[in-house]
């Protein structure tokens, strides 16, 4: 069942993308949202029953909106061409719609709930794939897209990613308020500079699949989780410590690429004040991603096993040959472009 649900997922996405009607990419994100819904609530639990309806409340939400819009701009230009937006209310609406989809800021709520209500595969799933559709479409409509909303928004989503993610104490709300930060840092330049924006998401996602896949791996669901991680796997912890960093955009990792090309950008468009407020808000971010790299591999907690022999992961293969490259690009990609 889960293979089938996949395809569809799959299927939805590469349908959006490769769609050139409204009406066509409108069919794929709907089949995108359905498919995941059997995933969310696979767990017969309260709160992953409770997680994908709110998933398919406000994805439904966001479907309506992109239906309305799209209905107003081929009012106007008798078109349903993606490329063909030049009023401002469909594409202000249109952009509202898709950054709901995402869950970028102020229409981020279901995000943090979402995630936390379902397994850490099926988050990574939610905080990855489902974000390219929507990105494709923003993408191709943003000469059409009102700068400055997009500006605001992606200020907002950088600052209450970062306020959100200090106080928890849940990894999958943890790096569901970080996915809300980096989408902030994806919608800074995406009117200006679209290329530099899909960098960033596609860097994010490269740093984000590893991180999911090793805290799915080592069973890690809290910050109390992370204080036991080094005594069973040492190797883990030192790799999530890296990949955190990374995430957080500290040279001379490839999570700090992006973020200098983007703040470059920012400058280059006479926006200073602007990039000084981006600056301060990945601070935000660095704070939580510090305090977990640090009870990971920095705080080592007294262990009362007095045995030698460490329990040892039992490493599923096909989950490990998705990690080791993502990984050691996550880290490696920026140091090896100085070189």
């Amino acid at each position: 069942a889960t293979i089938y649900m996949l395809t569809g997922i799959s299927i939805g996405t590469i349908m959006v993308t490769s769609s050139n009607s409204w009406m066509l990419a409108w069919l794929g994100l709907e089949l995108n949202s359905f498919a995941i819904l059997p995933l969310i609530s696979k767990t017969k639990h309260p709160r992953s029953i409770e997680a994908a309806t709110k998933y398919f409340l406000t994805q439904s939400t966001a479907s309506c909106l992109i239906l309305f819009a799209s209905t107003i701009n081929a009012w106007q230009t008798g078109t349903w061409a993606i490329t063909q937006m030049p009023d401002k209310l469909p594409s202000t609406l249109m952009l509202i719609a898709l950054t709901m989809k995402m869950g970028a800021a102020p229409m981020h709520l279901w995000l943090p709930e979402v995630m936390q209500g379902t397994t850490l595969l099926t988050s990574l799933l939610i905080s990855t794939w489902q974000k390219i559709a929507p990105m494709v479409l923003i993408f191709t409509t943003s000469n059409h897209l009102p700068s400055n909303i997009t500006l605001i928004m992606g200020l907002l989503s950088m600052y209450l990613g970062g306020w959100g993610g200090m106080n928890q104490t849940h990894l999958r709300k943890m790096m569901a308020f970080s996915s809300i930060a980096n989408m902030g840092w994806t919608l800074m330049t995406l009117t200006s500079e679209p290329k530099m924006s899909m960098i960033n998401i596609m860097t994010y996602m490269l740093l984000t699949t590893p991180t999911f896949i090793l805290l799915a791996q080592t069973s890690t669901k809290t910050l109390q989780d992370m204080t036991t991680m080094w005594t069973t796997s040492p190797t883990s912890s030192i790799m999530l410590m890296f990949l955190l960093l990374s995430m957080a955009g500290l040279p001379p990792l490839t999570g700090f690429m992006p973020k200098l090309l983007i703040l470059n950008e920012l400058i280059s468009q006479n926006l200073t004040a602007i990039s000084i407020a981006t600056t301060m808000a990945s601070l935000l971010s660095l704070i939580f991603y510090l305090r977990i790299s640090y009870l990971t591999s920095l705080l080592n907690t007294p262990s009362s096993s007095t045995s030698t022999t460490k329990w040892r992961q039992n490493m599923n293969s096909l989950k490990m040959t998705q990690m080791t490259p993502t990984a050691v690009m996550s880290i490696t990609t920026l140091p090896t472009l100085y070189l």
